[in-house]
């Protein structure tokens, strides 16, 4: 029987007798997390260093977007060639998801997050020293792979790790990610800002480097740290016969005390009758599971790449339309992050108990389309009245994405699988995120010099196409024990 990584038992002084529950099976590991209403102690703290591992995804992706005008003009670099450096970090990704979907299944959640750090420490070392273009387009990728490595590990810790209703409930959990994500943006406008203030200003050219090479501190922070508090997912361990192991994760992040059954069989469990394997994506497009993975395709495609081109071109998109300072461009996507993207992911996180996944997605999804049709019909603003405007626009596309689909595409892909295809299917999700991200970081450039304010016309069609998707597929996650629709094909 294998044994993995575990926190030792603790002792509960002075605390009332507790019922102790009995476990025969991976099944009754999955409904002692799911209805517990023990204080979660530790397994709040292992779901924060996940989340921890989602910052620094997202800061690293977007830690070159106030660099975009330095790098071009520092490498001389044509539109391709910078649409090539930029989205050097999604193609890596694109291979991180595919092997970390795998990896997460088949080795577990704990070893593959013990080992995705270091990929960001020599990346963000390396990019904040390149000499050039092609050496900053190595280092994106190594980063990338992390990024793609480490989402679906996350991903599987926060569904894992939280009860199925109420509030702090699985889909609310798996929303957290989306709030983190725009925090870590938020922290690199702040950075930016400090930086701009305290730097002379013959070093603003610099700047990006100084941004790409702080992302190496959190993630040194989170390697030193995890090792002391990370532990397997129990209905991971329990899965592979480790019912022993599940027991002392379940005693010591949640206090449950639990026991094992003498009679229990602790040979591994596969309730589907699947192993680990890089064929289990295939078994996502089974009859079972195909209208849930067309719907989390489509939505995994648009709404990256909406996002992208108007989050990551947002100092750019400013500049442009408003013409303003370095200063201003800052400021003005510092306040459109942290007041309305942040704002609409804790939204997200809040509500979904009560609301569901699927309604909060169709509402961001319409507040996308308005605020890009009316970006598009604007166009350059003229005078004050259009400027704020165009403000306002894009702040309600972000507070759109916040609450709508930025949250809960990554709640579709996580709670749309079981735990023993949950890797694989967030693997899936990342790789075509990515395939779309890198085709909107790619394209941006490139659109923007040819159509300018025009693009937004084409930006419209992702929320057009991911409500007309939920629209013709009506799949709600939140609140549903996928995980049952493992064990229930166990009983004969």
């Amino acid at each position: 029987m294998t044994q993995f990584p575990l926190y030792s038992d603790r002792e509960y002084a002075g605390e009332p007798p507790q019922e102790v529950h009995t476990i025969s099976n991976a099944a009754d590991v999955s409904n002692l997390v799911n209805n517990s209403t023990q204080a979660r102690n530790n397994a709040r703290i292992i779901m924060a260093i996940a989340l921890g591992g989602v910052f620094l995804d997202a800061y690293d992706l977007g830690a070159l977007a106030f660099g975009v005008k330095d790098i071009t003009h520092q490498f001389n670099l044509s539109p391709k060639g910078l649409g090539l450096v930029l989205s050097a970090i999604t193609f890596g990704a694109i291979i991180g998801a595919i092997i970390g979907g795998y990896l997460t299944d088949k080795i577990g959640r704990y070893r593959v997050f013990m080992a995705d750090m270091f990929f960001f420490v020599f990346a963000a070392i390396l990019g904040a020293c390149a000499p050039n273009a092609e050496v900053l387009g190595i280092s994106r990728f190594i980063m990338g792979l992390g990024i793609g490595i480490d989402l679906p590990v996350a991903m599987a810790f926060l569904a894992e790790f939280s009860r199925l209703k109420g509030k702090g409930n699985k889909a609310a959990s798996v929303a957290m990610w989306c709030p983190t994500w725009y925090a870590a943006i938020t922290v690199s406008y702040i950075l930016v800002l400090a930086l701009f203030y305290s730097l002379p200003p013959s070093h603003n050219e610099y700047l990006w480097r100084y941004i790409v090479g702080f992302g190496a501190v959190p993630a040194l922070i989170i390697i030193l740290i995890r090792k002391r508090y990370m532990t397997e997912s129990p209905i991971w361990a329990a899965q592979q016969g480790d019912l022993e192991g599940a027991a002392k994760i379940l005693r010591s992040a949640w206090n449950i005390p639990v026991k094992v059954a003498a009679d229990a069989d602790t040979t591994a469990q596969e309730p589907t009758k699947r192993t680990a394997s890089w064929k289990n994506y295939a078994v996502l497009w089974d009859n079972h599971f195909r209208s849930r993975t067309v719907l989390t395709s489509v939505m995994s495609f648009v709404s990256p790449f909406a996002y992208s081109a108007i989050a990551f071109g947002l100092p750019i998109i400013i500049s442009t339309l408003f013409e303003q300072s370095l200063l201003t461009t800052i400021l003005a996507s510092l306040v459109l992050n942290l007041c309305f993207a942040f704002t609409g992911g804790i939204a997200a996180v809040k509500l979904v108990p009560y609301l569901g996944s699927r309604g909060m997605t169709l509402a961001g999804y319409g507040c996308q389309l308005v605020a890009l049709i009316g970006l598009a019909l604007v166009g350059k603003p003229e005078g004050t009245q259009e400027a704020v405007l165009c403000f306002g626009l894009l702040a309600l596309f972000l507070l759109g994405q916040g609450f709508g689909p930025g949250a809960h595409t990554m709640v579709y892909a996580s709670l749309s699988y079981p735990s023993s295809i949950r890797g694989v299917g967030v693997g899936l999700n990342q790789t075509i995120t990515r395939v779309s991200s890198t085709l909107a970081l790619f394209l941006f450039p490139i659109l923007i010099s040819t159509l300018g304010e025009g693009l937004f016309w084409v930006i419209a069609l992702s929320p057009v196409i991911g409500i007309l998707a939920l629209l013709l597929i009506r799949w709600e996650p939140s609140g549903y024990d996928i995980d049952a629709e493992d064990f229930a094909r166990q009983q004969p």
